[in-house]
C-alpha cells in the first residue's frame, strides 16, 4: 500500500514519524514523507538512508526561534500557541495544504501530525482515509484525569473541565483554524481540540503506557502505542574517541540540553548550563550552542558535543537535565536516567510532572525563574537520591518491552483493513 506521512513541528515533531515510516516501509508499504520544519532542520540524508521519498515543504520557515523564545517566556498557554501559529504556521499554511493536497492524491492513505488540519481536509476531499499521531496525551479528554492546571475534581467535574477547555479553545483559535476549511466550501469539525486536530477513525497516541495513567477512559478513537523510537540513525553513530576517553576518566557525567530550544536561547543556556555544572561540582557533557563552546572541546569536567542521536549516549550518563520535550523525556527514561526538568511551556511542564509523580526527577524548574544555583541544587539531589536511580532503572527495563512502532503499525492495518 502507499502510505503518505506529513508532519510539522521541530525536531520532536519529526522524529517519530519518521520511526513510523520506518516501521511502516519495513512492513512492506511505499512510504512518502512531507515534513515542515520551524527549525529548518533537513532530513533528506535520514531518509534517503531509510528509503522513504521526502520532500520539505517549504524549504524554509521565515521563523526566528531566538526573537520567539525571549518575547514568549511568560505568555499563557494559548497566547502562545496563538503566537507560534501567527508566526511559524498560518504563513506556511498554503503549502502545507497544497503539499498535503498531493500527497493524498500519490497514495492510499495518509498519516499526519496532530496538528496537521490541512491534510484531514486534504483527505475528506479526496475521500481517503486520514489517520493521525498525537504526541503528548495532556489534551485527550478523560474523565478519569482533569486537563492540565485544572483541580481533580472526580469523573463529574473532570467532565464538565474538559468541555470548558473546548469552549475556550474554539473561543481562542476556532476562526483562523477554521478558514482553511471555510474558503474550501467545507463544513468543520465543531470543536477544534477535540474534533479538528485529531483523526476520529484512529489517532495513535506515541506515549510509552509508563507515562499514561487510566488510558482506558479515553474516547475509543484515540489508541495508545508507545513511543516511537528512531533508533535506525543512533545504529551508525559512534561516540566520538575523545569522549570515550572522557566517559572512562571518572564518573558518569550530567548531560545537559535543551533540544531544539536551546538554539532559540543559546548563550544564555549554555551560561546557566556551565555554570550550574562549576557549583554542582560534577562531571558533565553539555549540548553545545555557542561559539564560545566549540563541539569536541573539553574545558575540566565539562565536555561539549554536538546534536546526535540521544539514547546511545544517554547509557552512559548519571542524569539528563532537559526542558521537558516529549522525546527526550522518552530518551532519558528508556536510557535509565533521572531528569531534571527546566521547562519553557506548559506541555514540557505536564512532561516534568509526570516524571515527577513517577519519582524520576524532583520539582520542575521553569525556565523563566531559574537560577544556575537552583539547578546546580537540582542536580546535586538528583545524584544522591538513591531512590531516583532505582526508579529510572526499573522504568528502562519497562519501557524496552514496548515496541511503538510494531503497536502502530499493528493497529492501522487493523484500521486500514475495517476500511
Amino acid at each position: 500500500m502507499k502510505i503518505g506521512i506529513q508532519t510539522w513541528g521541530s525536531n520532536g515533531d519529526i522524529r517519530p514519524m519518521l520511526a513510523l515510516a520506518d516501521g511502516l516501509q519495513q512492513a512492506g508499504h511505499a512510504v512518502t514523507l512531507v515534513a515542515s520544519s520551524i527549525d529548518n532542520h533537513r532530513y533528506h540524508d535520514i531518509c534517503a538512508q531509510l528509503g522513504i521519498a521526502y520532500r520539505q515543504v517549504p524549504e524554509h520557515i521565515d521563523f526566528n526561534m531566538q526573537d520567539f523564545a525571549q518575547r514568549s517566556f511568560r505568555m499563557h498557554p494559548l497566547q502562545w500557541l496563538r503566537a507560534l501559529l501567527d508566526e511559524a504556521f498560518f504563513p506556511c499554511e498554503q503549502a502545507v495544504y497544497q503539499a498535503a493536497q498531493q500527497l493524498v492524491a500519490e497514495n492510499d492513505m495518509v498519516i499526519g501530525h496532530h496538528f496537521l488540519y490541512p491534510l484531514k481536509l486534504a483527505a475528506l476531499q479526496q475521500h481517503k482515509a486520514f489517520f493521525s499521531v498525537t504526541l503528548c496525551h495532556a489534551p485527550i479528554p478523560n474523565p478519569a484525569v482533569p486537563p492540565l492546571n485544572f483541580p481533580d475534581g472526580g469523573r463529574y467535574f473532570n467532565t464538565l473541565s474538559w468541555k470548558l477547555v473546548d469552549v475556550v479553545f474554539n473561543w481562542a483559535l476556532k476562526k483562523p483554524l477554521t478558514r482553511l476549511w471555510r474558503e474550501a466550501g467545507a463544513t468543520p469539525p465543531a470543536n477544534m481540540l477535540t474534533g479538528l486536530l485529531t483523526s476520529q477513525q484512529l489517532n495513535l497516541v506515541a506515549v510509552d503506557p509508563l507515562f499514561c495513567r487510566a488510558f482506558e477512559h479515553w474516547p475509543p478513537h484515540h489508541q495508545l502505542c508507545g513511543f516511537l523510537n528512531l533508533t535506525e540513525d543512533a545504529q551508525h553513530w559512534e561516540i566520538p574517541e575523545p569522549l570515550s576517553a572522557f566517559l572512562a576518566n571518572g564518573a558518569a557525567p550530567v548531560y545537559l540540553t535543551f533540544g531544539s530550544l536551546q538554539q532559540a536561547v543559546p548563550d544564555w543556556s549554555m551560561d546557566l548550563f556551565v555554570d550550574a555544572v562549576k557549583l554542582a561540582g560534577c562531571r558533565a557533557i553539555i549540548q553545545t550552542s555557542s561559539e564560545r563552546y566549540p563541539v569536541g572541546r573539553q574545558i575540566d569536567q565539562i565536555y561539549f558535543i554536538d546534536r546526535h542521536p540521544h539514547q546511545p549516549l544517554f547509557a552512559h550518563c548519571a542524569a539528563v537535565v532537559h526542558h521537558g520535550g516529549a522525546g527526550t523525556t522518552h530518551a532519558a527514561t528508556r536510557a535509565g536516567c533521572p531528569s531534571v526538568v527546566v521547562p519553557f511551556m506548559d506541555e514540557q511542564l505536564f512532561w516534568a510532572r509526570q516524571l515527577q509523580k513517577l519519582g524520576l526527577a524532583g520539582a520542575p524548574l521553569p525556565a523563566k525563574s531559574i537560577t544556575a544555583q537552583s539547578l546546580a541544587k537540582a542536580i546535586k539531589t538528583v545524584l544522591t537520591t538513591k531512590s531516583m536511580a532505582e526508579k529510572s532503572r526499573a522504568a528502562s527495563q519497562s519501557m524496552q518491552t514496548h515496541d511503538g512502532v510494531a503497536t502502530a503499525v499493528r493497529l492501522l492495518s487493523r484500521s486500514i483493513a475495517a476500511e
